[in-house]
């Protein structure tokens, strides 16, 4: 069994926030794979389902990002699971927009949904990391990880939700480097991300802070 968890905050209010991106990406693999309807378990929304022979579970927190954890716990438990039959989705600020990573372990970088996960379960489970690109400045996270994808975003975002839904069996199935490829080939990653006053094609990077985590 696998337990496929999306970050985000719950609500119409934050449905399109570039915060929510782990969200989408569940809600494109139920729907990819007609898991069953959503519906509220373990302080979140569950939608099951199967991917070949593997019974998965996709589950998307409603306790909003900074105590993810709680709902993971709960899942967890309740089925009995290891770290390794978590696979958790969440955006990366830190990575090109369009552009994915996956990694087991590690530190949370700063990410308060994955530091709350780290603190129920530990932290080796499998993370998947969608890039959002990054606004330029420490100043200027907070307001953009929670504003919705512009239009212009769709571009990227589209393709990359499709591909990560339709690919993820290789994933479940231990051919990372596959999963991982066939994404890049299906998308168009953003590889340069301008910041305001910056001439164009320079990157610019600052620590994340979670400051755009909401409680």
């Amino acid at each position: 069994m696998w337990l496929l968890v999306g970050l985000g905050n719950p609500g119409s209010g934050y449905a399109r926030h570039r915060h929510n991106v782990g969200f989408l990406a569940v809600d494109a693999i139920a729907e990819a794979h007609g898991f069953g309807t959503w519906k509220g378990k373990f302080q979140g929304k569950i939608s099951e389902g199967k991917l070949g022979r593997d019974k998965v579970l996709c589950l998307k927190p409603e306790t909003y990002m900074n105590l993810s954890g709680q709902a993971v716990a709960e899942a967890v438990n309740f089925y009995k699971l290891t770290p390794d039959q978590v696979v958790v989705f969440h955006d990366d600020l830190d990575l090109a927009k369009g552009k994915v990573r996956c990694k087991v372990g590690g530190g949370h970088g700063g990410h308060n949904g994955l530091r709350s996960i780290d603190s129920h379960i530990g932290a080796e489970y499998r993370r998947v990391r969608l890039g959002i690109g990054h606004p330029g400045a420490k100043e200027l996270v907070h307001g953009y990880v929670l504003s919705d994808f512009s239009s212009e975003d769709k571009e990227w975002l589209t393709p990359l939700l499709k591909s990560v839904s339709t690919q993820i069996g290789l994933l479940l199935d231990g051919n990372e480097a596959e999963f991982l490829n066939k994404i890049a080939l299906s998308t168009k990653p953003v590889v340069k991300d301008e910041a305001p006053g910056k001439a164009p094609g320079k990157i610019v990077r600052s620590a994340r802070t979670g400051a755009g985590d909401t409680v």
